[in-house]
């Protein structure tokens, strides 16, 4: 789920207590010397920060006194990238990752978290920018799957990507001009990336791929919901890997 906090010394708190925070909202143009502080600390630190007029702030906080800031703070924190793949060695597995690059439809991300928990995923990998968030709808989609995998949020998908290639994991992109998913060799090490909804996975994300695979469609409809697609793969790897 996801909070709001607002006011500058409650905001400061909580970005010094080490709480994952999705993002920051602050008073354009402020000069208060506590919220540059905030801004200092959000940048260091990679947060997404957005300038917004008082109007958008009062709004976003129902009127109470936000003093020119609000965090939107994930209640469930976020983990590294390996710490996802120290869990599938202390259980003795080969790393089997989700990659969503962009998703931005939370009931999708649920979705996907609940299909991952389903096939024994070890953790999901998500961006900090242009991606949904940890949020409430996040979590009753997922129907509790959010309490047992873990997600990474990371600044770079493309350098995340390589960073689990030196891990000896293989990289599988789902792309249209890809081999059909059931004809490829899933086996052992793999990470899986899922497109945005609707233009896919990115120019540079997919150059970091080691192959990409496609879903065949008979039907008059040429693609399928990111979720659904997520969970056709996931369920391939699963057989493939006898999970």
């Amino acid at each position: 789920m996801e909070d709001k906090v607002f006011g500058k010394n409650p905001v400061l708190e909580i970005m010094e207590s080490g709480r994952d925070i999705n993002k920051l909202v602050v008073l354009n143009g402020s000069k208060d010397n506590t919220i540059q502080k905030i801004i200092d600390y959000g940048k260091k630190n990679k947060v997404v920060i957005q300038f917004e007029e008082r109007k958008k702030l009062d709004r976003l906080s129902d009127n109470q006194n936000h003093q020119g800031v609000i965090a939107y703070v994930a209640a469930y924190d976020y983990v590294s990238v390996e710490e996802i793949i120290e869990s599938a060695k202390v259980k003795g597995e080969e790393p089997f990752v989700i990659v969503c690059d962009e998703i931005t439809d939370p009931h999708n991300l649920g979705s996907i978290m609940r299909t991952a928990n389903a096939v024994g995923a070890h953790g999901i990998i998500i961006p900090k920018r242009r991606s949904v968030a940890l949020n409430q709808t996040v979590a009753k989609t997922s129907c509790g799957a959010i309490e047992y995998v873990p997600v990474a949020r990371v600044t770079n998908i493309a350098q995340t990507l390589e960073l689990l290639k030196t891990h000896g994991i293989w990289v599988a992109g789902t792309d249209m001009d890809g081999d059909v998913y059931y004809e490829a060799n899933l086996k052992g090490s793999i990470a899986i990336v899922i497109g945005n909804e609707g233009k896919g996975i990115s120019r540079l994300v997919k150059e970091k791929c080691d192959f990409m695979i496609t879903i065949p469609m008979a039907g008059e409809i040429q693609s399928l919901n990111a979720s659904v697609a997520a969970g056709v793969i996931m369920y391939e790897v699963m057989k493939q890997n006898k999970r």
